[in-house]
């Protein structure tokens, strides 16, 4: 029987596939023969056997077998599977005796452990397809041109359970019923989860969430709202149209909002927001003081004129342009770019046309600053990446190697987009430092990789272009990017700068929009974008809208319905200060000095120009300052860690700014006004309130407390109760609510 089955492998494949043709097996089968890429890469998405961790493993694929990631190559899996080593794969004679199934039922050892259970439709599936001769099949077989999610959208209870149907629609007009093949992800698995079977079961908390369906290189969405259900009896005030699509959607779904804050909470958190830094004692007294009904307005106004608007959302962009200095030569490109940044911000520059002068820049970097973000990004597929992440929110990484796994992006898409920086050229000049950029004039080479054939541009979701020799392309890439019916430009921006102020996006991670990641609020993001471009594309009006909303105005304090909403912005989110900001405050509080290189004495944190100030300064460093390697937001770190914590209560940096002479301690000290008085400048600089009974009862009975130096003699009243300042103002910057802005 051995060598019957020996001599039968033998066998050519082509052979095999006319016996079994003309056989009675395939008459008792299906009048339909299987397709390759509808039938069989199906099941091997679902068996997880051409995923990115087993045989779809970038380069070598998985013990000498190595399929496409997600079965988006289909003709190549084809060949892997039933030409590739002889063919030894598949065993038409004995389908059940084949590699492919003998290893994915696990009864051969198999690394991966067992992907199909014998006579499951997958297995039986498989069985068929290779008894029938493991046909490819033909251009006149149907296609599938779309999959269809039953119910698309519906609102389900907390900790409840829902069945998807899944259905496949071809070429030929007919469908499949392909629930059992589909691929389930929800985009917040702290809200939903899912099982193999399409079985959507919520969890404990309320808002909206979205399920990825995928089958074949297709995706859909199933959109579910999960209400908590308790009483909205009353609601703040609409001040805008971000109030009413947020009050709707929270009457909607059942979470009330907790009030609106008072007016040192407010104070405070919006010039963090907008003026990267606390307000000052004199400012908190003036805001208390005043009768103005529109006073909250005007705070923001003023904010937004500042020079310290423009140097904290400087800080910001530059960072995310990858402002980096390398290397002693990148510092006049650095301060140059920095500046040139800040100044647009500080101008008001509409924002398309900040981001024209950066991608569509020539010149050199004295005479055109904004050419240095070439400098930094040099390759045009790295520009295009960025590009894409940055100002269209979309991440086009995977696409250079595969179709994308959760998109409609194909390679073709990634290198069409390149193809707008291919005539980018570069030559250093003669001071030291500085490259020349220009347009070279010619036509565009950019090549598929994969292909290997010359690709046009395209914008995403375009045509192709023909751009004559002597046109620059990114000139046509902006223009298609400030286009107002751009689906990606605006959007991104109000996304990305909704995530600023409130700690999340709307669509979170916020540089990834997609369809199958959909917002938390449409009605409200649309709302956003509309107004972003009819302001004619103005930073500082979507700074505007957004603090001046009463939602951006709630307090911090949960009630006891909305405590565990994450989304839906019932309540404001507390967030750590970032590294810069917290530096500055802690200067501003102690009256500490932080000095850094190449910079004027008292230049603050969040004014630097570049990543090398995150190298030499040990708190920027453990507090997360970003080192300007990527356009992603999540290179700043703002979770919490021991070493931040231990860095606040013992570095030396830290106990320097506490002691300085002529620091607040010693300020405070030598003040001529009473004990209470004190505590409660001390209470506006590090809080922006007033101290209560108790905090004032305890931080004076501290202060008051004898001391004595290491050798216990007794100080004198004045030194002792400078140390007790001191000390005080050493607990109060290791709290909470200052470290935090709520």
């Amino acid at each position: 029987m051995l060598i019957l089955k020996r001599r039968m492998m033998s066998i050519t494949h082509t052979a095999w596939m006319a016996v079994m043709l003309v056989g009675p097996s395939f008459a008792a089968e299906s009048p339909r023969p299987m397709n390759f890429a509808n039938d069989i890469v199906p099941i091997l998405t679902k068996a997880n056997c051409n995923a990115g961790a087993c045989h779809a493993k970038a380069g070598t694929g998985q013990r000498g077998f190595r399929l496409s990631l997600l079965g988006f190559e289909p003709q190549e899996d084809y060949e892997h599977i039933v030409k590739e080593e002889k063919g030894r794969r598949v065993f038409p004679p004995a389908p059940e005796q084949s590699l492919l199934l003998l290893k994915a039922a696990n009864i051969v050892p198999h690394g991966g452990g067992k992907k199909l259970e014998p006579n499951s439709d997958g297995y039986r599936a498989l069985v068929r397809w290779i008894s029938e001769g493991m046909a490819y099949g033909t251009d006149a077989d149907p296609k599938l041109t779309g999959i269809d999610v039953e119910p698309k959208r519906m609102s389900m209870k907390i900790k409840t359970a829902q069945q998807l149907k899944v259905t496949a629609r071809y070429s030929d007009g007919s469908t499949r019923p392909i629930t059992h093949l589909a691929l389930y992800e929800p985009n917040d698995k702290s809200m939903a989860e899912t099982t193999e079977e399409g079985v959507v079961k919520t969890l404990d908390i309320p808002g909206n969430v979205a399920v990825m369906v995928r089958y074949s290189g297709l995706v859909s969405v199933f959109s579910v709202s999960i209400p908590l259900g308790a009483p909205v009896d009353q609601l703040p005030a609409t001040k805008n149209f971000i109030d009413q699509s947020v009050f709707a959607n929270l009457k909607l779904i059942g979470v009330p909002p907790s009030p609106i804050c008072d007016d040192s909470t407010f104070l405070r958190r919006v010039s963090l927001d907008i003026a990267g830094r606390l307000p000052t004692v004199d400012e908190t007294k003036a805001f208390f003081t005043s009768k103005e009904p529109d006073k909250r307005d005007r705070a923001i106004e003023s904010l937004l004129s500042s020079p310290d608007y423009a140097d904290y959302f400087a800080n910001k962009w530059t960072a995310l342009l990858k402002n980096r200095r390398d290397a002693a030569s990148d510092i006049t490109a650095n301060f140059a770019f920095h500046s040139w940044v800040r100044d647009s911000l500080l101008a008001n520059t509409p924002y398309d046309q900040i981001v024209r002068q950066v991608l569509a820049a020539t010149g050199t970097i004295s005479g055109n600053p904004a050419v240095a973000w070439f400098k930094r990004v040099k390759e045009p597929y790295l520009q295009m990446e960025d590009v894409a992440q940055l100002f269209l929110g979309v991440r086009m990484q995977c696409a250079q190697c595969h179709h994308h796994p959760f998109e409609r992006w194909s390679q073709q898409d990634y290198y069409s987009l390149t193809a707008f920086f291919s005539q980018v050229g570069r030559k250093a000049t003669t001071t030291a430092g500085e490259d020349l950029v220009f347009h070279k004039r010619g036509i565009a080479q950019t090549e598929n990789k994969k292909t290997k054939q010359p690709v046009k541009p395209a914008a995403l979701g375009s045509p192709t272009l023909d751009i004559p020799a002597d046109e620059d392309p990114r000139l046509r890439l902006v223009d298609w990017m400030a286009d107002k019916t751009n689906p990606f430009f605006a959007k991104s921006l109000v996304n990305r700068y909704w995530k600023h102020f409130f700690k999340r996006g709307l669509i979170e991670p916020e540089d990834d929009i997609r369809d199958t990641n959909p917002p938390t609020n449409p009605e409200l993001l649309d709302a956003l974008e509309k107004h972003f471009i009819d302001s004619g594309f103005d930073l500082k009006a979507v700074v505007r809208v957004i603090a001046q909303s009463h939602t951006y105005q709630l307090s911090s304090t949960p009630n006891e319905f909305n405590a565990v909403d994450r989304q839906n912005f019932s309540h404001f989110y507390p967030k750590r200060m970032q590294a810069e900001v917290m530096l500055d405050s802690i200067d501003q509080l102690t009256g500490g000095k932080t000095d850094f290189a190449d910079l004027p004495a008292g230049t603050r944190a969040i004014a630097l120009p570049d990543n090398s100030y995150t190298r030499s300064s040990p708190f920027l460093k453990v507090f997360g300052r970003p080192e300007s390697a990527s356009v992603c937001e999540c290179e700043r770190v703002q979770s919490s860690s021991l070493a931040q914590s231990l860095h606040l209560m013992n570095a030396a940096d830290v106990k320097a700014k506490l002691t300085a002479a002529g620091g607040r301690a010693e300020q405070i000290t030598k003040a001529e006004m009473p004990e209470p008085k004190r505590i409660r400048e001390l209470y506006l600089a590090a809080f922006s309130r007033e101290p209560n009974a108790d905090e004032v009862r305890i931080s004076e009975t501290h202060v008051a407390k004898p001391r004595a130096d290491a050798q216990g003699k007794p100080l004198d009243s004045q030194r002792s109760k400078r140390l007790g300042y001191e000390d005080l103002l050493w607990a109060l910057l290791n709290t909470k609510e200052f470290l935090y802005n709520h």
